[in-house]
C-alpha cells in the first residue's frame, strides 16, 4: 500500500493521477463527440435517442461511467491542491510543463478547470439528470421505447444565451486542452526530441478541432430550429 499512499501524498504522485485522468477524459470527449454528433442527423431524433439509451444502460458503459465521475473529481481536485500550492510557492503549474514555459494556458489551468468544471455540472444537471431522474418523454422505435432526450435537447438549444454559455465553455476547455494535452504525455516521462514535435501537433490539433466541433452543434441546432 504504500505506493498508493505515495501516489495519492506526493507531489509527483498527485501530477502523474492528474496526467492520466486527463488523459482518460480526454479519450471519453472524442466518444461523447461520437455521440453528440447523432444530433444533426436528420432522423427526427432517432440515433441520438438510441445511442442515449445504450448508455444509460449497458452494464459495461454504466461501469466505465462510475470511473469517468470519479476522473472527473479527482482531477478536479488534484487541480485545486496542486494550483493553490503553486500559487503560494509561486512555482509551478499543476502539470509538469518544458521549462521555461510562459504561456497564458499553463499559468491558468486552475482557474480554466475551475469553469469548465462548473459548466460540467450545469451540464449535467440538464441533461444527465433529466435522463435518469426527470419526467421525460418516450419515444418508440421498432418496437423500442426509449427517453426522448433529443426533444430535451433540442429544446435547450433554442435558447441564445445556452448556446453562448455552450460556445464560451467550449473555448475554455480548448485553453485548458491547448496545454494539458502536452504536458499529460511529459508528466508520464515521454518527452524526447525526437517525438516531442509530433506530440505537440496533435495535442494542439485536438484542442482546437474537438472543442469546436462540439461548439458546432449547438450553433446548428439553434439556426435550424
Amino acid at each position: 500500500m504504500n505506493w498508493f499512499t505515495s501516489l495519492f501524498s506526493s507531489l509527483n504522485g498527485r501530477k502523474l493521477v492528474m496526467a492520466l485522468t486527463g488523459l482518460f477524459l480526454i479519450v471519453f470527449l472524442v466518444v461523447h463527440l461520437i455521440g453528440n454528433l447523432q444530433l444533426l442527423k436528420s432522423d427526427g431524433g432517432r440515433a441520438f435517442n438510441l445511442y442515449a439509451e445504450f448508455m444509460t444502460t449497458n452494464p459495461l458503459i454504466m461501469l466505465i461511467s462510475y470511473v469517468l465521475y470519479i476522473s472527473i473529481l479527482v482531477h478536479v481536485v488534484w487541480s485545486a491542491i496542486l494550483t493553490a500550492r503553486n500559487r503560494a510557492a509561486r512555482g509551478k503549474v499543476g502539470y509538469q510543463v518544458v521549462k521555461n514555459s510562459s504561456h497564458w494556458t499553463s499559468r491558468n489551468m486552475g482557474i480554466l478547470g475551475t469553469f469548465i468544471f462548473i459548466f460540467i455540472v450545469i451540464h449535467m444537471r440538464d441533461f444527465w439528470a433529466v435522463m435518469h431522474w426527470g419526467g421525460i418523454n418516450h419515444v418508440t422505435y421498432d418496437g423500442q421505447e426509449v427517453k426522448d432526450l433529443y426533444s430535451v435537447v433540442a429544446q435547450a438549444f433554442t435558447r441564445s444565451w445556452y448556446v453562448a454559455l455552450y460556445v464560451v465553455s467550449m473555448l475554455l476547455l480548448a485553453f485548458h486542452l491547448w496545454h494539458g494535452f502536452a504536458s499529460a504525455f511529459q508528466t508520464l516521462g515521454l518527452h524526447h526530441v525526437k517525438y516531442n514535435g509530433t506530440i505537440k501537433f496533435v495535442g494542439r490539433a485536438f484542442a482546437i478541432i474537438v472543442p469546436a466541433m462540439f461548439a458546432l452543434i449547438p450553433i446548428l441546432m439553434f439556426t435550424w430550429r
